[in-house]
């Protein structure tokens, strides 16, 4: 029987623990493919994974990874639009395609969503299946590591920036942990938008990183009045759009770099999921705090895309075997990563 290596989660644990197995190859169902992946992204999701701390039942064993390139490997009986060869992405909130929310072209919001890696086996493997509406055409000039650098870190920035909050040419944005995966493109994305950004990093490195991505100014996050330079920088005034990702104490140190009338658009929670908001200063100042939650099949379209013009580079850390999963899980876990570290099956 064929068969196909994987590495899976078998016990939750901060390390979890992890296993190097054989497989059967994944069968397509009628609308599903199976992508030969040849890279796939490490995120601080399957860290969530990994450590069990995700608010929605998980199962193991459970293959991780949800930020896939590679090519169409299988096509499900009723697949029209794909032919074994095709060189995709895939999205990794695998949206219903039904819902009204679907329909409107919403698939961040989809009542039936599930994520690949988490609730679904994942990347990290030679091979996976998923539904043919989940995957996207790499255009000319994106090949698959770029794809999987980009796919759900980049286009989670684009959707924060050009789909739940707005940017205008000479506008400040400030953009929090510019050397993560959605910090570095969304740098990028302000910069092509017309902003000025800042950016803050806790080592000499990431700043750096952050300044050769186009950020005009960098704070040093590791200090605690880091806040206080943010406004220096713009002579009091504030910024107008911060890009918040790590929630907890961040997200309120945010509000206190934001002008009169701007906004806080976060997606992330990893330094903590509640905090207790100062309302008397949020109404008086006219901000704004909008959630955001993956991306839309057009915002994906859009980072490959931008991609392919050269607007959006990836930034890649390292690229890895399969059976050095677990490492790469540590060196993410201890914050040691400069970028997007990739898997290659």
């Amino acid at each position: 029987m064929a068969g196909m290596k994987a590495i899976q989660l078998v016990a939750h644990g901060t390390p979890g623990t992890f296993a190097l197995r054989e497989l059967p190859d994944p069968k397509p169902a009628p609308e599903e493919v199976v992508v030969q992946v040849l890279a796939c992204g490490l995120n601080r999701l399957d860290l969530w994974l990994e450590e069990a701390s995700l608010l929605i039942p998980l199962h193991l064993p459970r293959t991780p990874g949800g930020e896939v390139a590679g090519r169409i490997a299988e096509v499900g009986s009723a697949v029209r639009d794909w032919r074994p060869g095709d060189a995709v992405a895939v999205q990794s909130n695998l949206f219903c395609g039904a819902c009204e929310f679907c329909r409107r072209g919403e698939e961040s919001q989809c009542l039936h969503h599930v994520i690949l890696g988490v609730q679904r086996d994942g990347g990290f493997a030679e091979k996976v299946v998923v539904p043919a509406r989940a995957v996207a055409r790499l255009p000319a000039g994106v090949d698959a590591a770029t794809a999987a650098a980009l796919t759900l870190a980049g286009s989670t920035a684009m959707h924060m920036l050009t789909n739940r909050a707005a940017v205008r040419p000479g506008d400040w944005v400030l953009v929090i942990g510019g050397a993560s995966g959605v910090g570095s493109a969304a740098i990028q994305i302000a910069r092509q938008l017309g902003a000025r950004v800042i950016s803050t990093g806790s080592t000499e490195a990431k700043r750096a990183l952050a300044q050769r991505l186009g950020a005009e100014f960098t704070v040093d996050s590791a200090q605690v009045a880091w806040p206080v330079e943010v406004r220096r920088i713009t002579g009091k005034r504030g910024v107008d759009l911060v890009v918040e990702h790590v929630g907890g104490a961040v997200l309120l140190q945010a509000f206190e770099c934001l002008a009169r009338g701007g906004t806080v658009v976060t997606c992330g929670a990893t330094a903590g999921r509640e905090v207790s908001l100062p309302l008397w200063s949020l109404f008086v100042k006219q901000h704004r705090l909008i959630g955001s939650y993956g991306r839309n099949r057009a915002d994906l379209a859009a980072t490959l895309d931008w991609a392919a013009a050269g607007k959006l580079l990836p930034v890649i850390d390292s690229l890895v075997p399969l059976d050095l999963t677990p490492a790469a899980f540590a060196r993410l876990r201890a914050r040691q990563v400069l970028g997007k570290v990739l898997v290659r099956p």
